[in-house]
């Protein structure tokens, strides 16, 4: 199965192949739980890489989600997506890896750069879209802003704007990822908005007052 499936795959068919392999786990069949690790590895680590700055950290984080997801994989009810459940599961072994350690969260100076040719972001499209030298130059710029604007978000806020704007969940999806309402979900996703907008807005203002 190829790493990047469940990007070839609509909604309900990747929930509907998610739930066949998770039941076959449950059943005693380790190989299909080896599909699921192969299937989310790498979105795993590029999440658990927006929340920990130190990158030799990744590896062992993802590795005791899986573990966990593992270990909790009969207690998994199919109320929710399986990847959200996982996702749940990363950002909780993430939070508990920093409080040992006694590290703050932090974006990754490369998770912007991490991500899969055929996975790239809306804000990532949008800051790729001009071929011109100049204008390679300026999305960089923002984006190094952007990823800066990002750095200084609280934990929380950070958490749910990178779940929705870099993986493409859902509402819905992140409040299960989260654990928290959806009203809540909406309030940090345009707190988040809001304060990356207020960072970045100069630098637009000045690149859009330039003749290329």
């Amino acid at each position: 199965m190829s790493t990047d499936e469940s990007s070839l795959q609509g909604p309900a068919q990747a929930s509907d192949s998610d739930a066949m392999l998770v039941e076959r786990t449950v059943a005693g069949d380790q190989k299909a739980f080896e599909l699921l690790v192969v299937k989310y590895q790498r979105r795993i680590q590029r999440l658990i890489g927006r929340m920990v700055r130190d990158v030799d950290l990744v590896e062992d984080i993802a590795q005791e989600t899986f573990i966990r997801a593992y270990r909790a994989l009969a207690q998994f009810r199919g109320e929710a997506q399986f990847y959200t459940w996982l996702y749940r599961i990363a950002v909780n072994t993430a939070k508990k890896a920093l409080m040992e350690l006694k590290r703050d969260p932090t974006v990754s100076e490369n998770s912007f750069k991490s991500g899969d040719d055929d996975e790239t972001s809306p804000l990532e499209n949008e800051l790729t879209s001009s071929e011109t030298p100049e204008a390679v130059l300026a999305g960089k710029e923002i984006a190094q802003m952007v990823n800066a604007a990002m750095e200084a978000l609280p934990e929380e806020l950070r958490q749910a704007i990178t779940l929705r704007e870099i993986e493409g969940l859902s509402y819905e999806e992140i409040s299960e990822a989260m654990n928290c309402p959806i009203g809540t979900v909406r309030s940090r996703i345009f707190r988040a908005r809001e304060a990356i907008s207020a960072r970045i807005k100069p630098l637009l203002e000045n690149q859009s007052g330039k003749r290329w």
